[in-house]
C-alpha cells in the first residue's frame, strides 16, 4: 500500500465549509493509523476506533460523513456496528474492510447496509477514491473546485483574487495574498521562513527574516482579529495555517 495522494483533486467540504469527517474503525493499528494518515492528506477530519464499541461511541460525538469499517472486529463483527450505526446515522456511507472476498461476504455486507466493499490487500488510493465516490453521491458534501483553496470558514479563490473568512470579506495586498495562498496550500504544515522566502518573494534566505514576520503580522491582523486564531508560530521551526478551534 501507498500514501500518494492524486493529484488536481478537487476539494470536498461540508455545507458549513469546514472539513469532510471520517470515522476509521479497524483493530489492526497501523492500518488505522495509515488510513487516517491518507485521508488526512486529502484535507479531511479524520477519528479512529478500534473496536465496536469505541466505534459507536465515537460516531455519536463526531457525526462522521463517512465510515471506514473492518468487518471482523475483537467485540463484536462490522455488520453488527452497521446495524446500530444505522439507527443514529441512517444515511452515513459506509465502505467495509475485510479480509474476506467471497461472493457471500460480499452480498452479506452489501445487503446489511453497507454501500461499498474493499478487500484486504488494498490500495489507499483505491480506499480514497470510493470514499469520495461515496460521499459526494450521498449528497453531504459539496464539491469546491480546484481554483479554490479551503482551510476551516477561510476561502480564497485563485482565480478571482477574492478571499473571505466566514461571511466577512478580506481584502489583502498582492504579497498578502501570494503568502496566504501558500499557507493554505499547505494546511497543517510547518513552513520555515526560508521556505516562504523562497515561494513568495522568490529569493533564498539570508538575513530577510523579519521581511515574512512582518508579512505574518499583518495576515494575522486580517485574517485572525477578533476570530478564533488559524496563523500558528512554531517557535525556531517556522509559521503554519490550521482550521480554528
Amino acid at each position: 500500500m501507498t500514501t500518494t495522494a492524486p493529484q488536481g483533486r478537487t476539494e470536498l467540504l461540508r455545507p458549513d465549509r469546514t472539513p469532510v469527517r471520517v470515522l476509521v474503525v479497524d483493530d489492526e493499528a497501523p492500518l488505522a493509523e495509515l488510513l487516517s494518515m491518507a485521508l488526512r492528506y486529502e484535507g479531511w477530519e479524520v477519528r479512529s476506533a478500534g473496536d465496536g464499541a469505541g466505534a459507536l461511541r465515537t460516531a455519536r460525538d463526531f457525526r462522521p460523513d463517512a465510515v471506514v469499517l473492518d468487518v471482523m472486529l475483537p467485540d463484536m463483527d462490522g455488520l453488527a456496528v452497521l446495524g446500530r450505526l444505522r439507527r443514529e446515522l441512517s444515511d452515513v456511507p459506509v465502505l467495509f474492510l475485510t479480509a474476506r472476498d467471497s461472493v457471500e461476504d460480499r452480498i452479506a455486507g452489501l445487503t446489511a447496509g453497507g454501500d461499498d466493499y474493499v478487500t484486504k490487500p488494498f490500495s489507499l488510493e483505491e480506499v480514497v477514491a470510493r470514499l469520495r465516490g461515496l460521499i459526494r453521491r450521498s449528497g453531504t458534501a459539496s464539491v469546491r473546485g480546484e481554483s479554490t483553496l479551503a482551510v476551516g470558514d477561510l476561502v480564497l479563490d485563485e482565480d478571482s483574487h477574492e478571499v473571505s473568512r466566514g461571511d466577512d470579506s478580506i481584502h489583502l495586498t498582492a504579497t498578502e495574498f501570494e503568502l496566504l495562498r501558500f499557507l493554505m496550500r499547505n494546511p497543517r504544515r510547518v513552513l520555515s521562513k526560508a521556505q516562504i522566502l523562497d515561494r513568495v518573494w522568490n529569493y533564498d534566505f539570508g538575513g530577510q527574516a523579519n521581511v515574512v514576520e512582518l508579512y505574518i503580522s499583518y495576515l494575522r491582523k486580517k485574517i485572525d482579529a477578533g476570530r478564533s486564531p488559524m496563523i500558528h508560530t512554531r517557535r525556531g521551526a517556522g509559521y503554519l495555517i490550521k482550521p480554528g478551534e
